[in-house]
């Protein structure tokens, strides 16, 4: 089965990267651009059958590993 898992920052968690890209946003003359946030989306396939096992292997890839659990949320898509 296929994932594809959204990564990004918590509310409320500084997102420099997300900054630096509004401020070039800006710079180019993107005056309307507000609230810049930066992710990533990794996409994976888990052998099997079994969907509810599959996903939540895949939970826990994230909470392990894919994801830091303490500044970043996620959302999994089965593809």
């Amino acid at each position: 089965m296929k994932f594809r898992i959204d990564v990004s920052l918590k509310p409320g968690v500084l997102d420099v990267q997300g900054k630096a890209v509004e401020g070039a946003l800006h710079g180019l003359g993107f005056s309307d651009a507000q609230n810049v946030r930066i992710g990533r989306f990794v996409t994976l396939e888990v052998a099997g059958d079994d969907p509810t096992h599959a996903e939540a292997q895949v939970k826990d890839m994230c909470e392990k590993l894919l994801a830091n659990p303490v500044i970043e949320s996620y959302q999994i898509t089965p593809l």
